[in-house]
Order: structure tokens, then C-alpha cells, then sequence
């Protein structure tokens, strides 16, 4: 018979087979409760707060108050600037998570104070805004860098001409003012124009290659603006 406490184990002709058996139930089950144990201690992550995304908010290009800005230099000397004023386009954004951007740019809105020479910028010789009307930057991807800052990488097309480029993006935070929520953004970046197949005045310096842009876009949430507005 067992003894007290003890686990029936059938006699086996060996001197040491209780101990054997023993080691053989008892080491597997300390070990597994040390496991246990340890797994119980450890912190959990849910799945939800993994993968947890930010939706982001939808906006329209406000063009009272939005504007691409235009500078080159001008017989070697000066920096010329000039504006283009009808800006339009769609934005979606959640502050350092996502940022979405379709702009579009009339060409013909051009100015520089001086009517002559909008014609001239009009005319094949530079934009060519009766064939190629808009300018359009559409995004593919954008990476955050931090203190409201994105590089945003996508297709610029400009005198029928599409490359891809980065451009630097400054994001405000989203803003209620007004009974409307805003967000602003600002894009400073310099492009080749010859890269887009406008050469006028290159090949002799009497006008810059290089051409600084300025996108400067306040966007409103249309769902949140008051009716007055609308």
C-alpha cells in the first residue's frame, strides 16, 4: 500500500522507480506553473490599441483666402514675384497621422499687377493657360517629421507635364474659429519650370530656370460651416 500523501504507482523491479516517476510528474508541473505565472505578470496589448488609426477630417481649399505665390530672377538681377489667385482643391487631414491633398491652379488666374504682362505669361510662352488651363498637385504619400511639419510626396502637373516631386508642408492645428473648423497649410519649394517644358528666356539667363513656389491654403470643413456662410 502507499503511503500517506503518496500517488499510487505501480511496482516496477527497479530500485529507484518511485523517485523516477516521480521527477516525471512533478518537474512538468512546477515548470508549467512557472510559466503560468510569468505569462499572468506580463503586460497585455489589445488588438484595438495596436492598429488604432485616426480618422481624418475632410476640407475644401477656401480661395478667398488661399494663393500660389511665384518668384525667378529677372535679367540676372531682381527676383521677380507674381500670384496666381484661383486655388481650389480638397484636403484630409488628422494632425500628425494623415494628410491627403488635391490642388488645383488656374493658370489663367495669373497676376502681377501689370496686364501686359499677364498676357505674356498667359501665352504659349510660358503657361499656355489656353491649353493647359490648370496646374494640379496630387498627393501619394506623406511622412511626418514633427512641430506640425509633413514631407508630402505626389504628382505636379504643370504645362501638360507630370513629375513627381516632395514638398515640404507646414500644418497648423484644426481651428474652430468662427463657427467654421479650418486648417491651414503652407508649402515652400523650388521647382526647374524647363522640367515642365517652359523654356522661355532660359537659354540666354534673362529669366531664371529655378522657380520658387508659395501654396498657401486655408481649408474649411463644409459640414461644420453656418448656413450664413454657405
Amino acid at each position: 500500500m502507499p503511503l500517506t500523501g503518496e500517488i499510487p504507482i505501480p511496482f516496477i523491479a527497479h530500485p529507484f522507480n518511485r523517485k523516477t516517476a516521480f521527477r516525471c510528474i512533478a518537474v512538468p508541473m512546477i515548470v508549467g506553473g512557472l510559466l503560468l505565472a510569468g505569462s499572468a505578470g506580463a503586460p497585455q496589448t489589445t488588438p484595438t490599441e495596436a492598429t488604432r488609426t485616426v480618422a481624418a477630417q475632410s476640407f475644401e481649399v477656401d480661395d478667398t483666402h488661399s494663393m500660389t505665390l511665384f518668384r525667378v530672377k529677372h535679367m540676372g538681377a531682381g527676383q521677380f514675384w507674381g500670384r496666381l489667385n484661383d486655388v481650389s482643391g480638397t484636403v484630409q487631414f488628422a494632425p500628425g497621422h494623415s494628410l491627403v491633398m488635391n490642388v488645383i491652379v488656374q493658370t489663367s488666374s495669373v497676376d502681377t499687377n501689370n496686364k501686359k504682362l499677364d498676357g505674356h505669361l498667359k501665352s504659349p510662352d510660358f503657361f499656355n493657360a489656353a491649353e493647359f488651363p490648370t496646374m494640379t498637385f496630387v498627393s501619394a504619400s506623406a511622412k511626418f517629421t514633427g512641430d506640425g511639419k509633413c514631407d508630402v510626396t505626389g504628382d505636379m502637373t504643370m504645362h501638360g507635364v507630370t513629375k513627381s516631386i516632395t514638398v515640404p508642408v507646414e500644418c497648423s492645428t484644426i481651428s474652430s474659429m468662427g463657427g467654421a473648423t479650418r486648417a491651414g497649410f503652407e508649402a515652400v519649394f523650388t521647382i526647374k519650370r524647363s522640367d515642365f517644358g517652359i523654356n522661355y528666356g532660359v537659354d540666354k539667363g534673362m529669366i531664371g530656370d529655378e522657380t520658387r513656389l508659395i501654396v498657401s491654403l486655408e481649408c474649411v470643413d463644409r459640414s461644420t460651416t453656418p448656413k450664413s456662410e454657405k
